[in-house]
């Protein structure tokens, strides 16, 4: 790979000089993003994890051409985003008085995502233990598991001391987050997100696809990080 930089002065004299064999600038040098990586569960205890693990995998089912949320890593990115900002409500005004909203308002909930999760997950676990033979969630078979959550989303079944309708509202919201979020966050591993929906990612140019439609973009898709087959092995 040849590279030729050219740099032209104030004058009418242009300097040109060959680059061989790399690029003379990193990508983003001066605000690297943050990438999540592998490691143990940052928030959630063990049991709350197989809990999420099994709940992602419902929400998004696998199937035979994309797996499902777990594999996805959906319930890594949930992780991750409780125990930042987000779990936290950083930056959101949250003092008294607080007072009942509508659906358009947003969450108007007291607790913060992170206590949400948290008191939910033990109520989920409390009800599965008390109606299901002492399983938990993740015990559950997959039928069982989806008209648990069916039943939570209508609002058929209540959790003690936490609203299980915005438990389940939360994870509409964060585990497709999870899925189809830049892969530097912890989930759409391997971008499948993206894969499944013909999603080009941060790709430098696709201009000749922009007026294409109906047509499955045929290149892989590009993460915030790069991709891995683009960085070269140490020797």
């Amino acid at each position: 790979m040849t590279v030729a930089a050219w740099f032209v002065g104030t004058t009418s004299l242009t300097r040109a000089s060959a680059i061989h064999n790399h690029i003379p600038w990193a990508p983003h040098p001066n605000s690297p993003p943050e990438v999540v990586r592998p490691g143990p569960w940052q928030f959630f205890a063990l049991d709350e994890a197989r809990a999420m693990e099994a709940i992602v995998d419902r929400i998004i089912p696998p199937d035979p051409d994309t797996p499902g949320g777990k594999i996805a890593g959906c319930a890594v990115f949930i992780d991750r985003q409780l125990k930042g900002p987000y779990g936290s409500n950083q930056g959101l005004y949250t003092l008294e008085p607080h007072t009942k909203g509508t659906k358009e308002q947003g969450p108007q909930s007291v607790l913060t995502p992170a206590e949400l999760y948290r008191k939910s997950l033990a109520a989920l676990d409390k009800h599965c233990k008390s109606t299901q033979g002492g399983k938990s969630f993740a015990e559950l078979d997959a039928a069982a598991q989806d008209d648990l959550l069916r039943k939570i989303e209508s609002g058929e079944v209540k959790f003690d001391g936490v609203d299980a309708q915005g438990f389940f509202s939360a994870l509409l919201k964060d585990v497709p987050e999870g899925f189809f979020a830049d892969p530097i966050h912890g989930g759409n591993i391997d971008m499948v997100g993206w894969k499944m929906i013909g999603f080009p990612g941060i790709r430098y140019d696709y201009r000749d696809w922009v007026n294409r439609h109906n047509e499955r973009y045929p290149h892989p898709p590009v993460s915030i990080a790069g991709r891995a087959e683009w960085t070269p092995a140490k020797s």
